[in-house]
């Protein structure tokens, strides 16, 4: 798909309610952040902002990427309402064809995925490239369907295994902090409880 057949989809998909995501921090990443002193941090397709605005909030400059103006201009909004707007640096762009120059302590993909085109492989290898010395690439995937789900058909989920090897953190040195398939409570849209599984990975670069 083109960058506008992509862009229309996003758009279309946030001019379907006033808000779509909760405006919360992703849960792992707040619990991998939070002890970190802060620095520069890129947020790879931010959405509305929930993860932008929680590390601003600790302290952080940060770089928020999304192709959707209106999921952007969501952001800002909240960001201006919480004082928060020289901490926060939000852009319009495709992240399957660039990503924001230069380096950053923390780079953020939550959730990364899409049904339309996103070159993933693309992504990451870019990523890995920009994130700073002794600084952290943390990429959080869905691993299984919420238990909730009605229409899941054939859609395969990867492994963390998997999503692993897509990472192309080309030369240099990474140490592996956390790797691994995790679990959290959730509740449902109709407020059922459930238990969602994700890929957690941690990397730090050492060199």
């Amino acid at each position: 798909m083109t960058t506008p057949e992509v862009k229309k989809h996003w758009e279309d998909r946030y001019a379907e309610r006033d808000r779509i995501w909760s405006g919360r921090v992703n849960p792992w990443l707040a619990a991998v952040a939070e002890p970190l002193p802060p620095g520069r941090a890129l947020d790879l397709g931010c959405g509305e902002g929930g993860d932008t605005i929680w590390l601003a909030e600790h302290g952080w400059q940060v770089v928020g990427v999304d192709i959707s103006e209106t999921a952007l201009g969501r952001a800002a909004d909240e960001a201006a309402v919480r004082g928060l707007s020289d901490r926060v640096d939000l852009r319009q762009m495709n992240l399957s064809e660039s990503l924001p120059e230069g380096t950053f302590d923390l780079i953020s993909a939550q959730f990364l995925q899409s049904m339309v085109h996103l070159d993933r492989e693309r992504i990451f290898a870019a990523a890995a490239r920009a994130v700073a010395p002794g600084g952290l690439l943390m990429v959080v995937d869905h691993g299984a369907a919420p238990p909730w789900a009605k229409h899941v058909h054939d859609h395969v989920f990867p492994t963390v295994d998997e999503v692993l090897g897509t990472i192309d953190l080309g030369p240099g040195c990474w140490e592996h902090l956390r790797v691994e398939t995790v679990e959290r409570d959730a509740v449902g849209p109709d407020g059922q409880a459930g238990v969602l599984i994700d890929n957690l990975i941690v990397l730090k670069r050492l060199s």
